[in-house]
Formats: C-alpha cells, sequence, structure tokens
C-alpha cells in the first residue's frame, strides 16, 4: 500500500549530502518530492517492473535501480522498452500486470517516471483500437483504465479552460496596425508626455482543444476524443521521448489511416514528373468528355488522382486497406499530426523516425483523399513537401561535401606528382629557420 509523502519523508532520512535547496523547494511545494524521494520512488517501481518480466531480461531492467537517476535510466533503455511492450502485446485485460504498472507509474509524482510510462502511450492506443470490439467487456479495461489516467491528469491540469491558438490577422498591414482616429478635442501640451505603449496585435483566436469533460469509462462516443487528449499529452514531452516511443507513433497512426495504395506516393517527384511528361499543356478533359460523351467522360474522372491511381486504376480494386483501418476524426488526426511533425522535421530524431514518419504521413494523405477531408489533405501534402524539401536539401549537401573531399584529394595528389623526386643518394641539405627581423 503506497504511503503518503510525509509519511515517507518520515521514515526514510535524507542524506547529509542532500543540498538545503532541494529541501526547502520540497518543504515549500509539497507535491514536488524531494531528491532522495524521487530515487526511491523510481528505484521501487523499476523493481515492480522488473518483477512481471521475463527471467531473461528481468536482471538487466533491475540493474537500472542502481543508477545514479533510474527513472532517465529506465526512460532511456531500449531492453525494458522491448520487455514492457511485448507484455502490453500478450495483456491488456483488467488483471494485466504491465497495465496496473503503467496506470500507478502515471499516477507517481516524479516527472521522469511519467515520462517513462507516457512513452510507452502510442504502442498501447494501437493495441487498444485494434482489438475493438472486444471478445469479452473486460478484455481491455487495462488498456481503459491507462488512458483515463492520462485523460484526468491532462483535464485537471487544464482546470477546464480550452486550449486557444492565436493566429495573426492577415487582413491588416501589420501585426502592431490600429486604424487611426481623428482627436474630438485637443488636449493641453504637457512638457513630458507619457510613454504610449504598442497597440495590440491583431490576431484572430481559434480553439485547438475544447474544454475537458470528466470522463469515468471510454464510450464508444467519446473514444476518439480520450485517445485524442493522450496524445496532446504525449505531444507535449516528445521531445524527451525515446525513438523507438517515436517510431511505434508513427506506425500507429499509419494502421489507423490503412490507406496503402499508389496514392500516397503522388506527392513525390518521380511520379510528378510522369504527370508532366504524359499531360504536358493539354487539358485535363479530352474534347470528346468536353463535347458531353458520358462514356468519355466517365473514363477521364477515372483517370483521376481522387479515387484512382496513376495508371487509371481504382485503388479499391487492390487489396491495400489494411484490417487495422479505423475512423478518423478531426479530434484524433489533429494532436497525431503534430506528433508526426516532430518525427518528421525535428533535426535530432535518427533516420529511422524521420523514415516512418514519411511513410505514415503519405498514408494518411491517401487516406485523407479518398475520404475527402480538406483539414487532413493541407495538413498532410504540407508535411510531404516539407519533407521532399529536406531530404533534398541533406542530399544535396551530401554531394556538395563528397565533391569538396574528392577534389581536396585529387589537388593533393597533383601537388605531390609535379613535385621533383630526389635521388636516394644524393643528400638533402637542411633548410635553415627562418630568421624575422624585429626592431626593438
Amino acid at each position: 500500500m503506497p504511503t503518503s509523502p510525509a509519511a515517507s519523508a518520515g521514515a526514510v532520512a535524507s542524506p547529509s549530502g542532500s543540498s538545503p535547496a532541494s529541501a526547502a523547494a520540497s518543504a515549500a511545494d509539497p507535491a514536488t518530492p524531494s531528491w532522495w524521494e524521487s530515487v526511491s520512488q523510481a528505484r521501487s517501481r523499476i523493481l515492480a517492473l522488473a518483477s512481471i518480466l521475463p527471467p531473461e531480461v528481468s536482471p538487466s531492467v533491475s540493474a537500472l535501480a542502481d543508477s545514479d537517476r533510474p527513472a532517465r535510466a529506465l526512460l532511456r533503455s531500449a531492453a525494458a522498452y522491448d520487455a514492457l511492450s511485448g507484455a502490453l502485446r500478450a495483456g491488456g485485460g483488467a488483471d494485466d500486470p504491465a497495465c496496473h504498472w503503467l496506470y500507478d507509474t502515471l499516477l507517481s509524482q516524479d516527472p521522469d517516471l511519467r515520462l517513462a510510462a507516457l512513452s510507452f502511450l502510442p504502442l498501447l492506443s494501437s493495441l487498444y483500437l485494434l482489438r475493438l470490439p472486444p471478445a469479452l467487456p473486460s478484455s481491455l479495461s487495462g488498456f481503459e483504465a491507462v488512458l483515463l489516467a492520462v485523460y484526468s491528469s491532462e483535464a485537471k491540469s487544464r482546470q477546464g479552460k480550452p486550449v486557444l491558438v492565436h493566429v495573426p490577422d492577415l487582413s491588416v498591414p501589420s501585426l502592431y496596425h490600429t486604424p487611426q482616429s481623428s482627436p474630438t478635442s485637443r488636449s493641453p501640451r504637457r512638457p513630458h508626455p507619457p510613454p504610449i505603449p504598442p497597440p495590440p496585435a491583431n490576431v484572430v483566436v481559434g480553439v485547438l482543444s475544447p474544454p475537458l469533460e470528466p470522463q469515468a469509462a471510454v464510450k464508444s462516443t467519446k473514444r476518439a476524443g480520450i485517445i485524442g487528449v493522450a496524445f496532446e499529452a504525449y505531444y507535449a514531452k516528445i521531445a524527451q521521448m525515446p525513438p523507438a516511443s517515436k517510431v511505434d507513433a508513427c506506425n500507429a497512426v499509419a494502421a489507423w489511416a490503412g490507406q496503402y495504395c499508389r496514392c500516397r506516393f503522388e506527392l513525390d517527384e518521380e511520379l510528378e514528373v510522369e504527370e508532366g511528361d504524359s499531360m504536358g499543356s493539354m487539358s485535363p478533359l479530352s474534347a470528346d468528355a468536353e463535347n458531353g460523351n458520358g462514356k468519355a467522360l466517365e473514363e477521364e474522372l477515372a483517370k483521376m488522382r481522387v479515387n484512382g491511381d496513376s495508371s487509371g486504376q481504382n485503388c479499391g480494386k487492390e487489396e491495400e486497406v489494411r484490417e487495422a483501418r479505423v475512423q478518423l476524426p478531426w479530434e484524433l488526426l489533429q494532436p497525431v499530426m503534430r506528433v508526426l511533425g516532430h518525427c518528421l522535421l525535428a533535426p535530432l530524431n535518427p533516420m529511422e523516425v524521420r523514415d516512418a514518419a514519411a511513410e505514415a504521413v503519405r498514408v494518411v494523405y491517401a487516406r485523407a483523399c479518398h475520404d475527402l477531408v480538406p483539414q487532413a489533405i493541407l495538413a498532410a501534402r504540407s508535411l510531404i513537401e516539407l519533407d521532399k524539401s529536406a531530404r533534398k536539401a541533406a542530399k544535396a549537401a551530401a554531394v556538395g561535401a563528397s565533391g569538396i573531399m574528392v577534389a581536396s584529394g585529387t589537388a593533393g595528389s597533383t601537388a605531390s606528382s609535379s613535385r621533383p623526386s630526389s635521388k636516394p643518394n644524393t643528400p638533402s641539405k637542411q633548410r635553415k629557420p627562418d630568421m624575422l627581423l624585429v626592431s626593438k
């Protein structure tokens, strides 16, 4: 049974090396645990995790408790992530120990421990939506409890307020533009007038996320919103997430979109060149179609990209729709598109994360084109164009660097070949050191 922070502080004495600043901070804010309490709690959670994992990986996970920062070591451990991911794939019910561990860790006061639990959210959400509808009502209760824990924490932190975004109004000349008003009466001249503050910027306020209502269960009408809020909490800490968690997030979004047809490649450069060569400067519709020929009009419309690929075949005729395809309302698609944007464009992400994000955003684009969702089409198309320009710039930089290396190597070999060779029997004179005249 977990004890309160006050009881644990009384039971465990702080070491002599703890700083007075940390003790004063913990005394001022009771919700923030001290350094020793955080380490003790992280060690206990790591040992609890090792007890539910298979014996072959349990010793390596238990060794993380002996590090200086156990929670951070748990967050960065690839072995612990793979082991707990395997446990989640095999569980999900009400009595699943992996879900119990995630739920208790999310309620921890240590931010690093919460990050370690939050890193499994993409995989858990993917498994949860993949197994719907459940065979038994309680077969997915463990996943739902973890999702509700993240949702409740986010709702508590927002305090019933919406998340707003301020977009500049482009109808005015500048951000600080205000209409000039003629004064009605002249005020007396003052020797030192007070400084005039800058006028407020003209902005358009948009609601990024509405106020969150408390939820006691994951209902079918609220499921997408709850998972979307969980991904918003994940996105707020995505810079600290391990690469394996980001890859799982990209794979989950691609599986939810499920549109693996050729439409996802229509914005790439190869297909754009083919389209330019085939279409030229001609009209999209032929003369027969423009004259009202119904059969010709149907053939021309079948060749367009909304419901077909570049060869004119309908994408629905091919087995390109996966079983994990789910409904993607905007309340779920908006936060996952922000996650894909970070995975695709963040400079510190490894190449495996960028490749997974590039594949996922193209699948989402194909799904949005088939479902005719304009917001998703705009977002996915923008990310694809940014990915193409980033990869083109990286390729040009790599080619330029290799060209410089080849040119420098060629110049060095040319200089060494043009240098006269000295005979081995001829002694070379030692050059005297250069003398510099310095005026005193």
